[in-house]
């Protein structure tokens, strides 16, 4: 009863399904039965036992098993083995494999070969080749797909018959199993067969070539049976090199893989030198992203994803890496050409293309850096044209065409050189918002191109030697009137774009020193539109370059609201003395810090030693100053008040006689200077006229300043309150002035302004005076920091002490190594500083 219970278990086994996988079935059952039902005295005929499992095998290779017993081959088989008949099983199924592949597979596939497949395209119709071939190919893959699928499927079943012998036999004798031998038997025997007639040419590197062709068809837009070429494809990732069939010695990537590589990277070549030749920058990206979505999709369905970062090495080095530089540089399509035209998606096409074989993207960094450069320049070139723009010469032919056109030679040319450089800094923050609108949708906010793009526009500002003044006359005339109108978070981005230049200007010592004069002039003539404007500007400021920059302009706001206490004390004083003159002149008085205010930088630069001259006031004016002094210095022992008469302004009532014998007055607004000149003519007869020369004696304004207030009140023909002999534009010291008793205007203020405006670009003496100034005050800060360094470190190398002095100087403005040197040099002269001797590099040592 128990043996039948065991037999019937067997039975079960044995007619699973003839599937590889049962060789997973439990051997420990199988082995029961061995050991009580087929063992004893019977006697074994291997011959006979074998020629039964040959027939068999036949019969499983020609697909017609139906009629076999699979439970009688498996003990056949298992019987040979147990018997120690194992390695003659082994050899017979071997030989049974090679001579069925060599005889009856490899002849077929031999048999469907064409000769289309080893002619080249020459000679008839290069389509009708071509079709041939393809027809010759298909031909060709179906058969070997045919052939491996049916020997694939008949080894699974023989595999099934001889699972004893795999787990036994070929485990024992560390043989690999007949499954394994047999796919290495179809590798050399069918896909390695040579062909006749073609030495050297095997089926399989026939099968490769036909592989590529149609990967090649179907790169140049052909439809191909995808299919059938993942058929054969998947036949080589089955068969390996080796019987041990590691992954790495797969034929596919042994054998096919390194062909397809081949010519792929032969085909890219061409086809990118090609692209190159004929088509533009923008439409060589688009191809070939589209070239790279086409691989991937090839992997994945054609072909195997084990060669996808393969293929795609080649396309980034073919058609990217080597030719990038040339790409980017195309003339008419290139870089250059897509930012002149805003051509973003190409931009980021070319910008992702890069990053997949640089990750510093130094062709695309170096093209777009050169780009803002010449844009840059050319704004520069612009500006330096614009401002250097003469006006036209007048003849002094007749006194109408003067006064036709006396106003565009005063007030054009300045306003021209402020225009100019207002352009200069509007035509860079549109190039700043174009490259930033670039930077974000282009290249992804990309931290090494926007570095990249800041040190471009910091080379060309920097290279432009007014970069710091026109900064500051943008802001200038800003301030005055061009936030008139705009709410306040308009004029916080115009702040903030403006605070951006600044960050790139590196002489920042002279941005500072031309902001304090502009500013100086706003605040004094009461110009600035919005105060919290000016406040939020110093905030800005301060958060960006510190705040020992801000801390002289903050005193100037400072003495502004103290002077503004102090005139309305003043006035009260004025009041409790009940002063009985009602023709008493009102005085607003702004006391200035002379530390923190750019007083020289305010009026006409004198040689060095001489001071500016004291003008002389009226004598009823002269009584108010004086008047005010005492009042001040009674508060303030001590100290010293300078009268800058060049900085002020007056409002004077001027009668003049009309018809009738009536007298009408006119408010005039008037610098303190012409204040001064316009009060001579009160003591003067009518008809009387008084020369420039006798003007300058009496009150002693500078002659400089003397011509521009003169060619105010008598040139210019809208406020010529003064008549003047002879007529034309210079004023020379013999010219005669005279109260012009029929001026007349419709408005009853009147502001006349003086010729040469407040914000005018610096002409080139004014501009050497200026740096010859601001290098003076550097050599001040170069030696402050010397000594702070030197104070700490007590003694330093001279390398090391001039890196850290520029370490410490650059947010400021960039020492000049020679500057520095001869800093250190006068510092030992001043017993500051010592050399150390008798060391191998120079150093120095601090004295305290």
């Amino acid at each position: 009863m128990r043996d039948n219970f065991i037999a019937r278990l067997k039975i079960s086994l044995l007619y699973l399904p003839s599937l590889k996988s049962s060789t997973n079935y439990d051997i420990a059952n199988i082995r029961v039965l061995n050991s009580k039902g087929l063992t004893g005295n019977d006697d074994l005929d291997f011959e006979g036992t074998w020629a039964v499992l040959a027939s068999s095998l036949r019969e499983i290779n020609t697909k017609n098993p139906s009629n076999l017993s699979f439970e009688q081959l498996y003990r056949n088989a298992y019987k040979l083995v147990l018997k120690k008949k194992g390695d003659a099983l082994y050899e017979k199924v071997k030989n049974f494999e090679r001579d069925w592949l060599l005889n009856e597979v490899q002849p077929q596939i031999l048999a469907v070969l064409s000769v289309s497949l080893f002619a080249g395209d020459t000679g008839g119709s290069v389509t009708a080749n071509a079709n041939e071939r393809r027809v010759a190919g298909e031909r060709l893959m179906k058969s070997l797909k045919h052939a491996w699928e049916d020997h694939n499927t008949g080894m699974n079943m023989t595999t099934d018959v001889l699972m004893y012998m795999d787990r036994v036999y070929c485990a024992d004798n560390r043989k690999p199993s007949i499954f394994t031998t047999s796919m290495g038997q179809f590798r050399d025997y069918v896909l390695r067969a040579p062909i006749p007639s073609y030495d050297g040419m095997t089926i399989a590197t026939l099968l490769f070539t036909v592989i590529l062709d149609q990967i090649r068809m179907e790169r140049e837009g052909d439809l191909i049976d995808r299919a059938l070429v993942r058929s054969c494809v998947y036949m080589l990732e089955g068969l390996y090199e080796t019987e041990e069939e590691e992954e790495h010695t797969k034929l596919y990537l042994t054998s096919f893989e390194p062909a397809f590589l081949t010519a792929s990277r032969e085909f890219y070549k061409t086809e990118g030198q090609s692209l190159l030749r004929t088509t533009d920058a923008g439409t060589y990206c688009r191809h070939t992203k589209r070239r790279l979505a086409e691989e991937l999709d090839r992997c994945r369905s054609t072909l195997s994803p084990l060669t996808l970062s393969k293929i795609n090495s080649v396309i980034e080095k073919e058609m990217i890496k080597d030719l990038i530089h040339d790409v980017v540089g195309l003339p008419g399509s290139g870089v250059q050409f897509m930012l002149d035209n805003d051509r973003l998606e190409e931009l980021q096409m070319i910008y992702d293309l890069i990053s997949k074989v640089d990750p510093k993207k130094e062709e695309l960094k170096s093209a777009v850096s050169k780009r803002i450069v010449e844009v840059g320049t050319e704004i520069n070139n612009a500006a330096i044209t614009s401002s250097q723009s003469q006006p036209v010469k007048l003849s002094n032919s007749s006194t109408e065409q003067l006064e036709g056109e006396v106003k565009t030679t005063a007030e054009r040319p300045l306003n021209q050189q402020t225009a100019a450089a207002v352009k200069w800094v509007d035509d860079i923050l549109l190039l700043k918002d174009k490259y930033d609108n670039v930077l974000d949708t282009s290249f992804g906010a990309d931290q090494g191109l926007q570095t990249a793009f800041s040190r471009s526009f910091t080379d060309f500002i920097n290279n432009f030697d007014r970069s710091s003044e026109y900064l500051s006359l943008f802001f200038d005339e800003n301030m005055k009137k061009g936030i008139k109108g705009k709410t306040e978070n308009e004029v916080d981005a115009l702040l903030d774009k403006g605070i951006t230049l600044l960050r790139y200007v590196q002489d920042k010592d002279m941005f500072e020193r031309y902001y304090k004069k502009h500013l100086s002039r706003r605040l004094l003539m009461k110009r600035s539109v919005s105060m919290d404007a000016e406040r939020q500007m110093i905030s800005k400021m301060k958060m960006e370059v510190g705040n020992s920059f801000t801390q002289k302009i903050e005193s100037m706001f400072k003495d502004m609201a103290v002077s503004e206490d102090l005139s309305s004390n003043y006035k009260q004083h004025v009041a409790r003395l009940g002063d009985p003159d009602p023709k008493r002149a009102e005085l607003d008085v702004n006391v200035l810090t002379s530390t923190m205010w750019p007083l020289e930088a305010m009026g006409p630069s004198y040689d060095e030693g001489e001071s500016r001259p004291t003008c002389i006031f009226p004598p009823a004016i002269d009584k108010i100053k004086q008047g005010f002094e005492k009042f001040y210095l009674d508060k303030h022992s001590g100290r010293q008040l300078s009268w800058q008469a060049n900085m002020g302004t007056a409002d004077i009532r001027a009668y003049f006689p009309e018809s009738k014998g009536k007298v009408k007055s006119r408010e005039l607004n008037v610098s303190t200077y012409a204040m001064v000149i316009l009060l001579l003519f009160n003591d003067l007869p009518t008809g009387e006229f008084i020369t420039c020369e006798e003007i300058q004696a009496k009150t002693n304004i500078p002659m400089h300043e003397l011509t521009r207030n003169l060619q105010s009140l008598a040139v210019a023909p809208k406020t010529r309150v003064l008549l003047k002999e002879p007529m034309s534009k210079e004023v020379k010291p013999s010219d005669k002035f005279f109260f012009n008793e029929s001026f007349y205007s419709q408005f009853t203020k009147i502001k006349i302004g003086v010729v040469t405006s407040g914000s005018k670009v610096e002409d080139q003496d004014e501009r050497k005076e200026t740096e010859k100034k601001n290098n003076d005050t550097r050599g001040n800060i170069i030696e402050a920091a010397i000594v702070r360094i030197m104070k700490q470190r007590k003694e330093l190398t001279h390398q090391k002490l001039i890196t850290e002095v520029i370490q410490q100087l650059t947010s400021r403005f960039l020492p000049d190594v020679t500057m520095v040197k001869k800093r250190i040099e006068s510092l030992i002269e001043r017993e500051y500083l010592d050399r150390v001797e008798d060391v191998e590099r120079p150093a120095y040592r601090y004295l305290a």
